[in-house]
């Protein structure tokens, strides 16, 4: 499908295969001059980078050190920039009309004189890479694709537009669709890859499009949805680079196992001010992996329970029945008791909740409140006027008194999201009083045990609680861990220590002038630089610039309550498809979900050409679509395989075997390619073992698991994902497992690029009835 000498030395045509030989060498001799300046400006770049580290160390004025920081970002920046650059530099070059040759890469690149070498790919003057058409040229008389391998040019394609100016070697030479189509059908690697040289029309399109507003992308499976949603991250960031650098971006994704999938694209395109997470690992310091019902992940998803999470917070501040009696000054001889009352307290909580402010935070009010009151009482129990310091001090003992501590702990406690939502899984009286709106059953969906001390706190949360968590903590404040606390009072301990060093210091060198404090703030070290998403990663209350949202039909009404208090300015990229709308607290619409956050600023695009799934395996595919809603259309297959999706039925007691053999079939006719086996989750048990014990085959939830030939995989740990050859396994018990299961088994049987086989027991479903039966 290239053209370089070696696959075209049999043509017979020596003028073809001299034009195209001369062509891939000139091309050759400008890629290494390319490299060699590469090489030369990372050389500089790192050189830039030692000297900042070299100047003043961690020391100097406040100035100076924000001078060092803010080189340090740039240089470090430019570094990872031109590093990520090394792999298909150059991948294109365009011959204008007027004459003039642009080559087109993934940065831009200029000489010692400042005379362009390379267009960065975002650039407009690239546009016409990815947009010129014979109908609508652009001013772009050729464009040209350059595969590399390495630092070597591989091979040239054409795609010519004004073909009367062509000589007969020229027009021998054209073969413009090779590039795409070698990338199509390459084995997979377990990881996704940029697609920078071959970025279509309508994709560049809508990477392209404004930052403004909420951008929906709807397209079915193989479209490229992700790899849009990626490029249009890195264009967003060249395009809009001082209003997203400070801010960054977050791409979101459906699970782990997706994240560490995509996880190569932005950087190998430069870009590193990119949050990539799912909504699982939002909250900081979590990383939910727990499981549980559908019901209980459906109830969670509601936006009802925002609601339960407002009452519950309310809830917290109580109110005595009876007079509380403290006894404050216990066992001195200053000892006295004093009532609290539910007046007192009545108007202590009214006073915290009229500022509005979160519960941890108004609690200071509440305790400023019942200090005042209490004081007063006291005052007048004893029979005193008090002088204004004379109150300070006694309200400074009632503060600290044990009793009182007690008192206002119990009325108004300091609670973290976590502690919270424990509290209400595992109390039926405080989840009732929170949740008039919910049902018994609904109740009963979100109850369990306490989680005992060991279990660890990725698997005390499951990725529908990160979402509740997440409006507990607006409901509730920010409340200091423990390791907070530690950590505060070492750095003072630390600081402390400093100040008296410093104290000595001056003092034994006489000077005046300048105070211990003064010194320590001058010399005290200053931060190494951090990226933009590892400042966001640690700050719940990050506002990004822009956020990526993929396989967004899935997430719940609560996730989608996160995502927009992450995002303020409305300005979003939303990649999904409702046809494969999987979870049961899913979107039914687009203006289901995002009518209430912009109702007139939203925007839809479709993609409708299937770049991954092969015609043969879209035919079985659609009858599924059908079933779904028989107005939907499947996307349109660009490529045939010519391998028929096959079908087996097989007895229940041979299901493992048969699945084992398969396996290690597939296995062997894949090459470097991969396989995944789409199961129901009743099915994991059976199979774990067995194929474990074959030594190349993982499952979903082992980090290793894109890293292997073959995994094993639930229909929702395989959304967006992509294999060489996919074996699903009963697919009757797929369908049967939620009212979305047709759903389901359409996401399963399209993450295949090249071969579709079908393993049953029982009846198949009668929309598979085209997939090729084959006897056991």
């Amino acid at each position: 499908m290239g053209n370089g000498p070696v696959e075209n030395a049999g043509t017979g045509n020596d003028a073809v295969r001299t034009y195209r030989e001369r062509e891939l060498k000139a091309e050759q001799e400008y890629v290494s001059t390319l490299y060699d300046r590469l090489d030369t400006l990372r050389g500089q770049a790192d050189e830039q980078l030692r000297e900042v580290h070299l100047r003043g160390g961690d020391g100097g004025t406040y100035q100076s050190r924000v001078e060092r920081e803010s080189l340090e970002e740039h240089y470090t920046r430019r570094l990872s920039q031109l590093s990520a650059a090394e792999q298909g530099l150059c991948f294109g070059r365009l011959d204008m009309k007027d004459g003039e040759t642009l080559h087109v890469g993934r940065i831009s690149m200029a000489d010692e004189d400042y005379e362009p070498l390379l267009v960065d790919w975002r650039a407009p003057a690239a546009e016409g890479f990815y947009r010129a058409t014979p109908a609508t040229p652009r001013g772009v008389r050729r464009r040209r694709q350059i595969r590399t391998k390495d630092r070597t040019v591989i091979g040239v394609d054409d795609d010519v537009f004004e073909l009367e100016e062509l000589s007969d070697a020229e027009r021998g030479s054209l073969n413009g669709e090779s590039a795409l189509f070698a990338a199509l059908t390459a084995s997979r690697t377990g990881r996704m890859h940029d697609i920078v040289s071959t970025i279509q029309g309508e994709q560049d399109r809508i990477i392209r499009s404004g930052l403004s507003g909420i951008l929906v992308v709807q397209g079915g499976p193989g479209t490229g949805k992700t790899v849009v949603a990626l490029h249009r991250a890195a264009y967003l960031l060249y395009t809009h680079r001082d209003r997203l650098a400070k801010r960054g971006v977050l791409v979101i994704g459906p699970n782990p196992t997706f994240m560490r999938y995509i996880d190569q694209v932005l950087p190998s395109l430069g870009e590193n001010d990119v949050l990539l997470s799912s909504v699982g690992q939002l909250f900081p310091g979590i990383e939910a992996a727990g499981q549980e019902t559908p019901e209980a992940v459906a109830v969670k998803g509601d936006p009802r329970m925002a609601d339960v999470l407002a009452n519950a917070v309310r809830n917290l501040q109580r109110l005595p029945d009876e007079p509380i009696t403290l006894t404050v000054n216990r066992n001195t001889v200053h000892q006295q008791e004093i009532r609290l009352t539910r007046a007192l307290c009545g108007r202590a909580r009214d006073a915290a909740r009229e500022t509005r402010q979160p519960h941890n935070h108004a609690r200071r009010i509440f305790i400023k409140e019942i200090i005042d009151g209490l004081t007063k009482r006291l005052a007048s129990q004893l029979g005193q006027t008090l002088r204004p310091e004379d109150t300070e001090d006694l309200s400074a003992e009632l503060l600290a008194d044990a009793d009182v501590q007690a008192a206002v702990k119990r009325l108004w406690p300091e609670v973290s999201p976590q502690r919270l939502l424990t509290a209400l899984y595992a109390d039926p009286k405080l989840l009732a009083d929170a949740s008039p709106e919910l049902t018994e059953a609904e109740r009963a969906a979100l109850l369990r045990p306490r989680p005992d001390e060991d279990t660890p706190e990725n698997l005390r949360w499951t990725p529908a609680d990160v979402p509740l968590l997440d409006e507990a903590a607006e409901q509730l404040g920010h409340v200091k861990s423990a390791e907070e606390r530690r950590a505060e009072q070492v750095a003072a301990h630390e600081r402390q220590e400093a100040v008296a060093y410093a104290k000595e210091a001056l003092g034994e060198m006489g000077i005046k002038m300048v105070s211990s404090e003064q010194l320590v703030a001058q010399y005290e070290g200053g931060t190494r630089f951090t990226s933009t998403a590892d400042r966001a990663r640690a700050d719940r209350t990050w506002a990004f610039g822009h956020v990526i949202i993929d396989e967004a039909q899935e997430l719940s009404p609560m996730a989608w309550r996160v995502l927009m208090r992450r995002c303020p300015s409305r300005s979003m990229t939303v990649v999904g498809d409702i046809a494969q709308t999987g979870s049961m607290s899913g979107a039914r619409s687009w203006s289901q979900v995002l009518d209430p956050y912009a109702r007139d600023r939203w925007r839809q695009e479709h993609l409708s050409m299937n770049y991954r799934t092969p015609s043969e395996i879209m035919e079985v595919a659609s009858d599924v679509l059908r079933e779904i809603d028989e107005n939907l259309v499947a996307p349109t297959a660009v490529r045939s395989s010519g391998v028929p999706p096959w079908s087996l039925s097989v007895e229940s007691a041979a299901l493992t075997d048969v699945v084992v053999r398969t396996v290690r079939e597939e296995l062997a006719g894949l090459g470097d390619g991969r396989l995944a086996v789409i199961t129901p989750p009743s099915c994991l048990d059976e199979l774990s073992a067995p194929l474990q014990a074959l030594g190349s085959v993982t499952f979903a939830d082992d980090p290793e698991a894109l890293d292997t030939p073959a995994v094993v995989l639930t229909v929702e740990q395989a959304k967006g994902l992509e294999f060489d050859a996919v074996l699903v396994v009963e697919p009757q018990e797929i369908l049967s497992v939620s009212p979305n299961g047709a759903k389901d088994l359409y996401v399963a049987l399209t993450r295949a690029t090249k071969r579709l086989g079908i393993v049953h027991t029982g009846e198949l479903p009668d929309a598979l009835a085209r997939a090729k039966p084959l006897s056991g």
